[in-house]
């Protein structure tokens, strides 16, 4: 099961996120998004837990804890909805354009 964490601490670390979760069973995979310029932690991650029932006795027990100072958001990760790509319309001829003032 795909595991959304948020709200976490700027200090919190991947190894830290896989130690709390791993006390409910096997973690299979952590990853916290980072900045793409400055690598610094958006402050949100993603976690699997192989297990459904590991994974929902980790989210139910884990949800609203403190970690490192903050809260934690624990949840079912819900997939990524896609985002249409922009229309790019051709560029329009400025001598064709009729301007009405």
């Amino acid at each position: 099961m795909n595991i959304f964490a948020g709200n976490l601490s700027l200090d919190v670390t991947e190894d830290d996120l896989r130690k709390a979760f791993r006390a409910f069973g096997e973690v299979s995979f952590v990853n916290i998004v980072r900045d793409r310029h400055n690598k610094m932690s958006a402050g949100f991650g993603f976690l699997q837990m192989p297990v459904p029932l590991e994974a929902e006795a980790a989210i139910k027990a884990l949800h609203a804890t403190d970690l490192k100072g903050k809260s934690l958001t624990v949840n079912e990760a819900r997939p990524r909805t896609p985002v249409p790509a922009p229309v790019i319309l051709p560029p329009t001829d400025p001598q064709t354009v009729e301007v009405t003032p």
